[in-house]
């Protein structure tokens, strides 16, 4: 079986702010009406939508603050909703119908793994009984987790993020409690994340009545996961090394098997019609009957990282949410420092008055209970200056971008920097 292909690309870091220890209440905001049991998209944006992040962006149709300098928007966008926001500072730098409540596919997954991820540690073993990809979706994406063969959770994340595998996510979610409490558990950090637009039904994002989500929501939810280091390394990693059935060899010897897997963010593994993006970190794609083609992005250029979400092209050429995407992160990087924002990510509702756990794991990675790395240190990096030319970027561990109060408590203005982006090659 083939080694994964090795992905290269230089470490690049982004430049920190200290922030201020004046704690910023979050804007007055409005959530809209409860999802509808109904999963059929409308070809008109509701008149009444959330205006969490600003009034603006609960206003219907694109908001941006076009003025000299600043690049015109693409003019060939047919997604019927979509965000730009610069990533550390939170920033929304222009939006199209941002709070648009539409089916959000695997997308949904970004929540699950922000959920559920800190709850195991990586090397936990699971034996897959038949329960446990019992009640899975027709059609649904699969990594190829077999009965009776036990998996690491390093194994089952790998398939979640690479693969989308909602076998995976059973899996997982099953060793979380079952179904029902991981989407109770989702629905809760959610509403912590003030992703009010969001409500999960199943927990790997396949179409359901009353499941749904919004571009903004995603890039919040998107902004949130990035903050751990294994959610980083997962979203970000090319292709893996993937266990198969144990069959006997020719001795009599019991062996596993394995397969590799491609991660299927085509902005990160490239496609026929595409190429790697510059810069790019990750998210999460989707894709599905109600939801059409979704898509969070993260990419990093000259010290900038911003977040993209697509949701639903009405275009139907292939691979047609990556190509929106990039367009719209082209022009995110040209008019970084240059476009004034039309709202704001808000930061989670604890986020200002959260007080670190004494013994807490804060790593925020596989087993730890961390929402974010914290570390007192300033960090002033050097940023390519044309970006990563490489694949598989991820986003490592920050210095400076919390101040910690000798309370173990930290505020926060508004910023909710990431951590630096360092190299990641493809896993085994």
């Amino acid at each position: 079986m083939s080694a994964p292909k090795k992905t290269t690309g230089r470490a690049l870091l982004v430049t920190s702010a200290v922030v201020s220890s004046l704690a910023l209440t979050a804007p007055v905001s409005y959530a809209a009406p409860k999802p509808s049991p109904s999963t059929s998209p409308s070809a008109t944006p509701p008149a009444n939508m959330s205006t969490v992040g600003g009034e603006r962006l609960g206003q219907p149709g694109t908001q941006v603050n076009l003025a000299g300098g600043v690049p015109v928007l693409p003019k060939d966008l047919t997604a019927r909703s979509w965000v730009i926001a610069d990533a550390e500072s939170g920033d929304v730098l222009a939006a199209h119908n941002p709070h648009w409540r539409l089916a959000p596919a695997s997308t949904m997954k970004m929540l699950f793994a922000d959920t559920v991820l800190p709850k195991f540690p990586k090397t936990t073993e699971h034996k897959v009984v038949p329960s446990d990809l019992a009640d899975i979706g027709s059609g649904s994406s699969m990594v190829g987790i077999k009965e009776g063969e036990t998996y690491s959770v390093h194994d089952l994340w790998l398939g979640v993020f690479l693969r989308s595998g909602n076998d995976a996510v059973h899996v997982l979610s099953k060793m979380n409690g079952g179904i029902d409490n991981t989407v109770e558990e989702m629905n809760e950090h959610a509403e912590e994340l003030q992703a009010l637009d969001t409500h999960a039904v199943s927990p790997d994002g396949y179409d359901a009545p009353g499941q749904v989500s919004s571009a903004y929501d995603l890039t919040l939810i998107a902004r949130s996961g990035l903050q751990k280091k294994d959610f980083r390394e997962y979203c970000s990693t090319v292709s893996a090394k993937f266990p198969g059935e144990t069959t006997k060899n020719k001795k009599g010897k019991s062996v596993r098997e394995t397969f590799e897997i491609q991660n299927t963010n085509r902005m990160l593994s490239g496609d026929s019609d595409i190429s790697v993006y510059q810069g790019i970190a990750g998210v999460k794609n989707g894709n599905t009957t109600n939801a059409g083609s979704t898509f969070t992005g993260v990419a990093e250029r000259n010290g900038k990282v911003l977040l993209v979400t697509v949701m639903n092209p009405e275009k139907s050429e292939h691979n047609e949410v990556y190509k929106e995407t990039a367009r719209l992160f082209d022009w995110g990087f040209q008019a970084a420092g240059k476009v004034q924002p039309v709202g704001e990510l808000v930061p989670p509702k604890s986020a200002a008055q959260a007080t670190a756990q004494p013994g807490a794991n804060d790593s925020g990675e596989a087993g730890g209970t961390g929402d974010a790395e914290k570390s007192s240190k300033s960090a002033v990096g050097a940023s390519a200056a044309d970006g990563s030319s490489g694949v598989g970027v991820a986003l490592g561990i920050t210095g400076g971008a919390l101040v910690l109060l000798a309370a173990g408590a930290f505020l926060i203005n508004r910023r909710w920097p990431l951590p630096d982006l360092v190299r990641r090659r493809g896993r085994s």
